[in-house]
């Protein structure tokens, strides 16, 4: 039963407002593994049309763009806030109202999650296909309809070390995009589980390489390092941080940034001068975008 006469005035707007009121994070981890989209229907049909055919010196041939499309569908997330009336009354420092302001946070930390469960996941039947119309990481990535059909592999099972961080570098460096051209992406992105924070690190910041006594020089230093909760503590990706479209391995696509879904309501009999309730309520979802911008080293 909503009692909205007992809920102050000033709550109430915090609560319907906090989220638009609060700062989001511009440094979130996701951000350099997901594109973020604005969806703007319940179901969107994102289209890629692939690789520049190649130049011939035949003046009557006409080439193809390859088009590909993906059906994207928001998903809905939740959060409902329950707050005791004796808080509301109690309360001498403004700490509900900074409460309300973490309502966006809240939201941007499960997607940042959720974005690293997804990517150490690669997994098309919990998440969906990626690009190629595979698993995010296959031993056969092939572009549907792609005028290059010879398969390609972003797949391996191979323990972190400088030497197998090499091996997996020269082979996503030879990715061909659906023309045959090489991809010529950075691969400039190494996520590591938190495990492997200490073998990442060296491979990224060490001048030199860390695993040998002859200091040779270490030619992936300065590669971007990250090390993440949500891997599995054997998993490490290699990613290009942004192709030269900007395009990334996953895509965050959001149609409902959060907002407070209806008025909040009052339970009288839960103890503690009863209980407020505020439900928050975004539709969101994440999925796999290129399967070639990113491969596993292993899982």
């Amino acid at each position: 039963m909503t009692v909205a006469g007992n809920l102050p005035k000033h709550l109430e707007v915090a609560a319907r407002t906090g989220v638009l009121g609060a700062r989001a994070r511009d440094d979130m981890p996701y951000r350099m593994v997901a594109t973020e989209v604005d969806l703007t229907a319940t179901t969107t049909t994102f289209v890629d049309l692939g690789g520049m055919p190649i130049p011939t010196r035949n003046a009557r041939q006409v080439e193809t763009m390859i088009e590909k499309g993906k059906t994207v569908e928001p998903e809905d997330w939740y959060l409902t806030l329950n707050i005791s009336k004796n808080a509301i009354n109690d309360d001498q420092t403004g700490s509900l109202l900074r409460q309300f302001r973490g309502v966006l946070p809240a939201f941007q930390r499960h997607i940042n999650s959720h974005a690293f469960t997804v990517l150490n996941a690669g997994d098309a039947a919990t998440y969906g296909l990626g690009l190629t119309g595979s698993n995010l990481f296959a031993n056969n990535q092939i572009y549907t309809g792609a005028k290059y059909q010879t398969a390609q592999d972003n797949l391996n099972s191979l323990a972190l070390s400088l030497d197998n961080f090499n091996s997996v570098w020269v082979a996503a460096r030879q990715f061909r995009d659906d023309q045959g051209n090489f991809y010529n992406n950075p691969f400039n992105l190494l996520v590591t589980s938190i495990a492997l924070n200490q073998v990442g690190f060296n491979i990224a910041g060490n001048p030199n390489a860390y695993d040998t006594a002859n200091q040779e020089l270490n030619p992936y230093r300065g590669t971007q390092h990250l090390a993440v909760p949500e891997f599995d503590s054997t998993a490490w990706v290699l990613i290009a941080d942004s192709d030269a479209a900007g395009a990334k391995p996953l895509y965050v696509a959001i149609r409902q940034r959060p907002q407070l879904n209806g008025a909040p309501w009052f339970d009288p009999q839960a103890g503690d001068g009863g209980m407020w309730y505020f439900p928050y309520h975004a539709r969101y979802v994440i999925g796999y975008g290129d399967n070639l911008l990113a491969t596993m080293g292993n899982s």
